[in-house]
């Protein structure tokens, strides 16, 4: 005897390929499904609606699938308010808490669906009853006696939809290719950015120090100059070389002009290093004309805030670099909720840290000279992401000629 539960999935279901995923998910875990209701929509703006039978051995089988398959937006044909219990302490989570993902979200309190604020994946919602509002809460910030989700009943997933015009993003929905033609991908990306920067959106930077090692750095600095980029986040490595290579023409002690190493060359990224350290920061370091030109400069002189998160490799660091693991996560939260758009250049690990704060509404594009990289980034889940296989040094600067030629120069 069989187990059953029913649920219903609605919107643009099928396009999206969310139907094939829950189907997928329902089988893969042993379960059954039979289709119960399902219309299709007639027309390309037109939503579809299904119910579901899923049925399997035994309610804990069951209840393991309606769990999976609910991050697709599966839910009962009837909802129930939200279970809520209190943090026993700090960082204690209660057993059974729901985990989100970095979809847009709504909870169910008395009776009515509320949002949850700055979705992310795998945090907690917590809700504050007396100001019907919900938040998206790291393991981190969560306090005693905060009321948390527990189970799935009352949460409502809105995984993104295909988009219903042609763009880059429809264009490269999914895919990861060496093949495809870099300058025509970059052209569209680079037409994306115009887009949302006439529309006052705000767009972010992982960057990592392949940008400098591989001579894309003028590229950037010019790209942040000309204001297409309004939050940098990156590590020590790329700050770092960066002024390396404005103090003394070399990245790891390559000559950049030249391709040559460099007698003692492996020492100028701790001159660097010590220099800023020096003048106190590297706001102060191109106050004072010690820092002249660069990914770093620019982003002082235009005053776009940086974000430079340490970790156990680092040399130095730099005085900007937060060594603190969890101030670093909430300083990215901070500015990656504004972002329409975030790149993510040569940096496998900083990339999928920003990408984990990240909403699955963020048009995000993950470049990277390695496909298995660029594919990790993108099995994030978010219908928003394109992958390009490319070099940073030959991305960065073909993306400059196309914002230059796009804007018509201006």
């Amino acid at each position: 005897m069989q187990v059953s539960r029913e649920v219903e999935l609605g919107g643009h279901i099928i396009d999206s390929g969310i139907m094939t995923r829950v189907f997928d998910k329902i089988m893969d875990m042993g379960g059954n499904f039979e289709i119960i209701v399902f219309d299709v929509g007639k027309k390309k703006a037109d939503p579809s609606y299904a119910k579901l039978r899923i049925s399997a051995e035994t309610e804990e089988s069951v209840l393991a699938i309606l769990s999976e398959i609910h991050r697709f937006g599966a839910r009962p044909p009837e909802v129930k308010d939200a279970a809520l219990i209190p943090a026993e302490g700090d960082r204690i989570v209660p057993k059974g808490f729901y985990s989100t993902t970095h979809h847009p979200t709504d909870v169910k309190v008395r009776g009515t669906w509320i949002p949850v604020g700055h979705i992310e994946m795998d945090c907690l919602i917590v809700v504050d009853l007396d100001r019907s509002r919900a938040l998206c809460t790291p393991l981190s910030k969560l306090k005693a006696g905060d009321r948390v989700v527990v189970g799935v009943e009352g949460v409502k997933v809105n995984p993104p939809e295909r988009p219903r015009q042609v763009s880059t993003f429809e264009f490269m929905h999914g895919t990861v290719s060496p093949e495809r033609p870099s300058e025509t991908i970059i052209a569209q990306v680079a037409r994306e950015i115009l887009a949302i920067k006439r529309k006052k959106g705000k767009i972010g930077l992982v960057g990592g120090p392949a940008i400098i090692h591989t001579g894309a750095a003028r590229s950037l600095a010019s790209i942040i100059r000309k204001g297409y980029i309004d939050v940098l986040f990156a590590g020590n490595a790329l700050a770092t070389h960066d002024i390396e290579y404005n103090l003394f023409g070399t990245s790891l002690g390559m000559d950049l002009a030249t391709g040559k190493p460099v007698t003692g060359g492996h020492k100028n990224h701790l001159y660097a290093i010590s220099e800023v350290i020096r003048a106190g920061s590297i706001q102060k370091a191109v106050e004072n004309g010690v820092i002249t030109g660069g990914i770093m400069f620019e982003c002082v002189r235009t005053h776009v805030p940086f974000i430079l998160a340490g970790s156990i490799r680092d040399d130095g660091p730099l005085p900007d670099v937060v060594t603190d693991a969890v101030v670093a996560q909430d300083a990215i939260r901070d500015h990656v909720q504004d972002c329409s758009m975030v790149l993510m250049i040569a940096t496998l690990l900083h990339s999928i840290a920003v990408g984990n704060c990240l909403p699955s509404t963020v048009k995000t594009i993950c470049v990277d000279i390695n496909p298995s990289s660029v594919t990790k980034l993108m099995d994030r889940g978010t219908m928003q992401a394109i992958g390009v296989v490319s070099d940073a040094g030959t991305f960065l600067p073909l993306l400059e000629k196309q914002l230059e030629l796009q804007s018509g120069g201006s």
